[in-house]
């Protein structure tokens, strides 16, 4: 077996390697690889978002946590299918946020605004929510967002 033999038997175990390495120093804090538009229908306009969407019990359990900051329209969406009580927490979270809770029709439910860092206080969504939209804080404020928007994503019906 000659040299460039062995590296191209090697190579998919290599590159596994590193892929699994590289994931475990990217630690707690690791973002999505992706991110999607999202649109909230306001009196004041359409208002566009890039969000990471949190489906798998990992990526929800985590969500924000550990973060220093998040930018203006940028957020995280949180997939609860189905639609069912939700209650969310700041523990290990750096940055002040909006929770935007969202029914499967899309329509927003609630919206706790400028929720306490790194509180274990329970933020429940008062009623069946099917997301929850993280945002940082005083965007609701700014965008003039409120319960009875509707929000534009493909995880609720109507869009």
């Amino acid at each position: 077996m000659n040299f460039s033999s062995l590296v191209g038997r090697l190579r998919p175990w290599l590159m596994a390697s590193l892929v699994i390495m590289f994931g475990a120093l990217a630690g707690p804090a690791a973002q999505a690889a992706s991110f999607q538009p999202l649109e909230i229908v306001t009196k004041s306009g359409v208002h566009v978002f890039s969000v990471e969407i949190a489906t798998t019990e990992q990526e929800k359990e985590t969500g924000l946590m550990y973060r220093k900051e998040l930018a203006d329209g940028k957020g995280m969406l949180f997939d609860f299918s189905p639609e069912q009580e939700v209650s969310m927490w700041m523990k290990n979270t750096y940055v002040s946020l909006d929770m935007i809770f969202i029914r499967a029709d899309g329509r927003i439910l609630r919206i706790a605004e400028s929720t306490e860092p790194l509180s274990t206080r329970i933020i429940p969504s008062r009623g069946l929510a099917k997301g929850v939209l993280e945002v940082v804080a005083g965007t609701a404020q700014k965008y003039g967002i409120q319960p009875g928007d509707r929000v534009g994503h493909p995880l609720f019906s109507g869009h």
